[in-house]
């Protein structure tokens, strides 16, 4: 990283003498704070933000000098989240209009894809996606106990990883009357799939699971469809209703499996400044919801992370991120040593999330968490009610975040909602839900007497 010489001691005494009293006024707040305290970093970062977006390039400048030198990649948990915020606040800079800014010389890194073995081991390394796999799989395996087919959209940002889980959770519930599976995956624009990607394409690795769910006695297709959530995923919804146009009635059970990818979709703060809260259907977000219960369903399935990147202020997203993406990097302390190639992958994955959701802008923006309280709401508003999970489901997931470091939980909400939770703090949960059946009809108005 290059930044520009300044004559002005970037710190303690940074801001420029002939600063506003606003900026003199944030310098004394962060000299009363320890220069290493996650406060004063969390400070720096949006102070550095808020020059960045407001074209302060000397500010700018020398703020991103002081985060270089105090927050070094290989730190402790607080240096190297700061760190992965730096690295994406010198990508915004570098796509600045302001030629100061954007001399600065700044590009993301390249992931290299994973072998689908490599890839299951990646996941295996904390319990938050095998955590949505299970509790799915319990979920749809007893929603669908009585069809013969079934319909597994499978909206994932793993590659098909849960699928084999799925097909052995199906096999052995179901031994004497396996179902005949059909599952369809869309195939995302690659610079809204998050790393690490596949070595192997989509079509291999459909055969595989095929042989593998014939091996478990189960037959099984796979079907591929050119989709992006910057529309809706409208290709697939369309793809799904002629599907079902086909269908034998009453005999194919329709899952909507979502793990991590209804938030690509664009949501409210996405939309040009002149569309109202009241003209909120034309969001894609709502219109993919709306789309998916005029499907009428089986069973819905919703995973996501428990946060809110959703403000259009990069200072409050920022904020907002700093203070929940602490937790991948607490976590990882706990199960991979540093210096690994396992932990840069993982880290890595984590950094390329902090640069789309600070650095980015528009529908390139893909990282738009919402709350599971703001998810709820959604999904009742569209015609949905949540189904819970089952003690036994409970008791299994449970005895799966066991098996990982000391410091994960499991909690159910007052909405029968599963929370997987680091050290007391809310980290994802996992949700089920089925359309509501409609409201009865209002009782005819009594006749005049006249």
């Amino acid at each position: 990283m290059q930044f520009k010489e300044t004559t002005n001691q970037p710190w303690p005494d940074f801001f420029p003498s002939s600063s506003s009293s606003s900026s003199s006024s944030k310098s004394h707040q962060l000299n009363n704070l320890s220069i290493n305290s996650t406060a004063c970093m969390e400070q720096l970062l949006a102070h550095c933000a808020h020059a960045i977006d407001s074209h302060d390039a000397t500010l700018a400048q020398q703020l991103l000098w002081v985060l270089h030198n105090i927050a070094p990649p290989d730190g402790d948990t607080n240096q190297r989240l700061t760190s992965a915020f730096l690295r994406a606040l010198l990508l915004r800079a570098s796509r600045s209009s302001c030629p100061a800014l954007s001399s600065i010389n700044h590009s993301p890194p390249s992931h290299l894809p994973l072998s689908a073995t490599s890839l299951a081991a990646f996941i295996d390394l904390t319990p938050c996606h095998r955590f949505g796999f299970s509790a799915a799989n319990s979920a749809i395996a007893e929603a669908t106990d009585s069809f013969p087919i079934l319909h597994i959209v499978d909206l994932s940002t793993t590659h098909g990883m849960q699928l084999p889980t799925l097909i052995e959770t199906l096999a052995a519930r179901r031994p004497e009357s396996p179902p005949f599976l059909r599952v369809t995956i869309p195939s995302l624009p690659p610079d809204t799939s998050p790393p690490p990607a596949l070595e192997i394409p989509l079509q291999e690795l459909g055969a595989r699971l095929v042989n593998f769910a014939r091996s478990r006695n189960l037959a099984m297709e796979f079907n591929i469809v050119q989709s992006t959530p910057a529309d809706g995923f409208s290709s697939l919804i369309e793809h799904l209703r002629l599907q079902q146009l086909v269908a034998e009635p009453g005999a194919e059970a329709l899952v909507i499996n979502s793990h991590f990818m209804l938030h690509f979709t664009p949501d409210e703060s996405s939309a040009p400044p002149n569309i109202s809260q009241s003209h909120s259907n034309i969001v894609p977000r709502t219109m993919f919801l709306n789309a998916l219960r005029g499907l009428d369903p089986t069973i819905l399935i919703v995973v996501e992370e428990d946060a809110d990147f959703t403000a259009c202020n990069v200072v409050e997203r920022l904020r907002a991120a700093f203070n929940y993406m602490w937790i991948p990097f607490d976590a990882v302390d706990s199960f991979l040593p540093k210096g690994g190639e396992q932990r840069r992958r993982y880290e890595e994955a984590i950094c390329w999330k902090i640069e789309n959701a600070i650095a980015q802008e528009g529908l390139e923006r893909v990282e738009r968490l919402e709350t599971r309280t703001k998810w709820v709401h959604r999904m009742k508003a569209v015609g949905f009610r949540g189904v819970g999970f089952g003690e036994e489901a409970v008791g299994e997931l449970k005895s799966m975040v066991d098996e990982h470091s000391a410091g994960w939980g499991v909690k159910k909400d007052e909405e029968e909602i599963l929370v997987l939770t680091w050290k007391g703090h809310d980290v994802l949960f996992a949700s089920a839900w089925m359309p509501a059946p409609p409201p009865p009809p209002l009782p005819a108005p009594a006749p005049l007497i006249l």
